[in-house]
């Protein structure tokens, strides 16, 4: 299986790397400072689950042809119609896209682009992040990756990429409801970003003000309802892994999304909580709580637009 990932940043950096790491093909393509970059000191790796430093195989847009097999979108949602046209021309021949954004919005655009059958579905566990040095950091022993058909059916493709993620130590599942999956996964990113980012602290400091874990639980409460009309409704498991976990004086946890905001960095407002805001509208629950993310978020994107956050010039 010959694999092109887009970018060499936090997931598509620690996935392919790893696969990379242990023999399977893999090229990333890049820009060309990333490419210079991976050139000269390879792939760096930081993790719990041990360090590692890989020569790996790039290229450039203007290189890309259609000899790949399966294709790794790992871009933020945001970048997504550049993505696609980056990928197009690897795109051309057989191969497969698995992407791992977050959202669901992104299925309906790559169906239109490149067909149903040609596009898994997937969600990705891990917490990464890439480092102004290039090194690729994970910062959690998290690292599971859920994919699937959108037909339910347990493809060739799947399980010889299956196969290759065995030799890494990534988890890999595969699911036969991946629409599934990726509400679940949208239920808990959209609790947990835009808590995190309208409070602008993790979820331990969250939990500790007076009224935080009820806050968590009550936003938890209807974006669970929001995917059950939309026909996943959350089991009674899921929902109270977190429930635990929104109660968890010292926990850490925080969402990427506020982690690019505090750097002051482009988010993904409208394709996790916006979207999550349109379909609590759509179903009819109260969208207070939503309202007020998206609105905290979207001021931000106003302020750091006009050079002025915390250390920008204006203008800039």
């Amino acid at each position: 299986m010959k694999i092109l990932v887009l970018g060499a940043g936090g997931i598509g950096g620690l996935v392919g790397g790893r696969l990379a790491q242990h023999g399977a093909d893999v090229t990333f393509l890049v820009r060309e400072k990333r490419q210079a970059q991976l050139q000269a000191d390879g792939l760096r790796i930081e993790s719990p689950q041990g360090d590692a430093q890989v020569k790996v195989k790039t290229l450039l847009k203007s290189q890309v042809d259609a000899d790949y097999d399966l294709v790794m979108l790992t871009a933020k949602a945001y970048d997504l119609e550049d993505a696609i046209d980056t990928l197009r021309p690897a795109l051309a021949g057989k191969a497969a896209i698995l992407p791992l954004l977050n959202g669901i919005a992104h299925i309906d655009m790559l169906n239109k682009e490149f067909g149903a059958a040609r596009v898994l579905g997937g969600t990705a566990r891990m917490q990464v992040t890439l480092t102004p040095e290039g090194v690729v950091r994970q910062l959690n022993d998290w690292q599971t990756i859920t994919f699937g058909e959108q037909d339910g059916s347990e493809s060739a493709r799947l399980q010889a990429f299956k196969a290759l993620l065995a030799k890494t130590g990534i988890e890999a599942k595969l699911s036969t409801n991946i629409m599934r999956e990726l509400w679940l996964k949208l239920v808990h990113l959209a609790t947990v970003a835009s808590a995190t980012c309208a409070m602008r602290a993790n979820i331990g400091e969250i939990a500790r003000t007076p009224a935080g874990t009820g806050m968590l639980l009550r936003l938890l409460e209807i974006n669970a309802e929001i995917a059950a009309q939309a026909g996943h409704r959350p089991d009674e498991k899921f929902l109270q892994t977190y429930r635990e976990l929104f109660a968890t004086l010292d926990a850490k946890y925080e969402a990427s999304m506020l982690r690019d905001l505090e750097k002051g960095g482009r988010i993904e407002s409208e394709q996790v909580i916006g979207y999550m805001l349109e379909r609590c509208r759509a179903a009819g629950l109260p969208d207070e709580m939503h309202l007020m993310a998206y609105t905290h978020v979207k001021a931000y994107e106003q302020r750091r637009d006009a050079g002025r956050l915390p250390g920008q010039q204006a203008g800039k």
